[in-house]
C-alpha cells in the first residue's frame, strides 16, 4: 500500500520484508536529488519524513556525496584557502594536511567523518612522538576547514568541534643572567656579528626580525630601530616577508651600547664590500652573508653562536631564543613596566608577556610592597 502525496511532499510506501520507506526530492548545488528513508513502522517513517522536508525547507540540506576528507581536504585549499593568507601560512596548511591528515583520513567520506575519527587521529600522531603543539596546530587546520563545510552545506556539524586537545606544558624558558649576558657579550667582542649579540639582547628582538633588518630600519642618530620584516622558510629556502601581526611591526629605542655597536658594525660591513668588490652584492641587510645575501639561521645557530657560547663558558643548552628572554627578564626584574616590555617584544598582547615571565612576578610584588612600605612611613 503507498500513499501518494502532493507535488514536492514526497510519498510512503511498504517494502516486501514488512518495513515502510519514504522517498522525497532534495535541490543541491549539483541539481535534483531522490533521497529515501526507512523505519520499521510507517509513523517512524512519517515522522522522520516530516523532519527531513521541515530541513529542506529551513535550507538544511547536507549533501557531501561521495567526497572523501582528502578530495575536500585538497579543494578547500585551492579554493578557500589560495591567496587568502601568506605563502608561508598555505605551506604550513599543506604540510599539516598532506604527510599527516589524509594518510589518516583522507580516504574517509567527508559526511561519515565523526569526533571519534579525529581524536583516533589525534591519539595516533602522540604516540608517534609528535609534540602535543604540534597537534594543536593540526587540529587548528581541520577545524577551520570543516568550518567551510559546515557553512558551504556540506556537512551538518564540525567533527573536531569540543574535542578535548592534549595539553601543551609551558616551555620553561632559560634567560641569562645579568653577568652571564655581559660574559657573551664581552666574548663577542671584535666578532663580525657582535653587533647582532648586542642587539638580540638589548632589544629581545626575534631571531627572523634581526636577519631581515635593514639599514633603512635603523635610524641611529634618533636611537630607534622599526621592525619592519621577518625572516621566513619556505620550499627549502629563506626570504624577507611581513611580520604576521600589526603588534610584531614595532618602533624600538635602541640604548647606547646597541647604537656603538651597530655603527662599529657599518664599519665593518663597508670594509667587507672595499675588500670584495664586485662579489658582494648589496642588499641592505643589516646582518647579512659574507656577500652581502640572507644568513642562514642554521649557520648561525650551529656555527657562531655555538662558538660564542663555548668562549664565554656557558652552557651549550642555550638558544638562540633565550636570549630574547634574557632581555625582557632583565627588564622587568628592574620594575620596567610590563606593557612597555610588551610593546618592545612585539607580544600579541599583554597578557602573553605577564604568563611567558611568571616567575619575574614575585620578585616584582615584593619589591613594590617595599616601595610603597618606604612611601607611607
Amino acid at each position: 500500500m503507498s500513499r501518494k502525496r502532493g507535488n514536492g511532499e514526497g510519498s510512503m510506501h511498504r517494502r516486501k520484508n514488512g518495513g515502510w520507506c519514504a522517498q522525497y526530492v532534495v535541490h543541491t548545488s549539483e541539481g535534483s536529488k531522490r533521497r529515501t528513508l526507512y523505519g520499521k513502522t510507517r509513523q517512524d517513517v512519517a515522522n522522520r519524513l516530516a523532519k527531513a522536508l521541515s530541513s529542506r525547507e529551513d535550507g538544511l540540506v547536507f549533501d557531501a556525496g561521495k567526497e572523501t576528507v582528502g578530495e575536500y581536504l585538497e579543494r578547500w585549499l585551492e579554493e578557500c584557502v589560495k591567496g587568502t593568507v601568506r605563502a608561508s601560512t598555505l605551506d604550513r596548511y599543506k604540510y599539516a594536511i598532506g604527510p599527516h591528515i589524509k594518510p589518516a583520513l583522507g580516504r574517509m567520506k567527508l559526511k561519515s567523518l565523526t569526533p571519534a575519527h579525529v581524536r583516533g587521529f589525534y591519539r595516533e600522531k602522540l604516540d608517534a612522538g609528535l609534540a602535543p603543539a604540534t597537534v594543536h596546530k593540526m587540529h587548528a587546520v581541520l577545524h577551520k576547514a570543516l568550518d567551510q563545510a559546515v557553512a558551504d552545506g556540506l556537512i551538518p556539524r564540525n567533527a573536531a568541534d569540543a574535542l578535548k586537545l592534549p595539553r601543551i606544558d609551558r616551555e620553561e624558558i632559560a634567560p641569562l643572567t645579568a653577568d652571564e649576558a655581559n660574559r657573551l657579550i664581552e666574548a663577542a667582542r671584535g666578532d663580525r656579528l657582535e653587533a647582532l649579540y648586542v642587539l638580540a639582547i638589548h632589544t629581545g628582538l626575534r631571531q627572523g626580525e634581526l636577519l631581515a633588518l635593514n639599514w633603512e630600519d635603523l635610524d641611529l642618530e634618533a636611537g630607534t630601530l622599526q621592525v619592519r620584516r621577518t625572516l621566513t622558510r619556505r620550499g627549502g629556502k629563506h626570504f624577507l616577508s611581513v611580520p604576521k601581526t600589526k603588534k610584531s611591526r614595532r618602533t624600538v629605542r635602541l640604548t647606547a651600547g646597541a647604537i656603538a655597536a651597530l655603527q662599529d658594525h657599518l664599519k665593518r660591513q663597508m670594509e667587507e664590500m672595499d675588500r670584495l668588490g664586485s662579489l658582494y652584492k648589496p642588499g641592505g641587510l643589516v646582518f647579512a652573508n659574507e656577500i652581502g645575501g640572507i644568513f642562514n639561521p642554521s649557520n648561525l645557530r650551529n656555527r657562531s653562536f655555538a662558538r660564542l657560547l663555548m668562549r664565554a663558558g656557558l652552557s651549550a643548552e642555550t638558544r638562540f631564543h633565550d636570549l630574547r628572554h634574557t632581555c625582557a627578564t632583565l627588564l622587568l626584574s628592574r620594575n620596567a613596566n610590563p606593557k612597555i616590555v610588551s610593546e618592545m617584544l612585539g607580544h600579541a598582547n599583554i597578557a602573553i608577556t605577564l604568563d611567558t615571565y611568571s616567575h619575574v612576578l614575585p620578585d616584582m610584588q615584593e619589591k613594590a610592597a617595599k616601595a610603597l612600605e618606604e612611601a607611607l612611613r
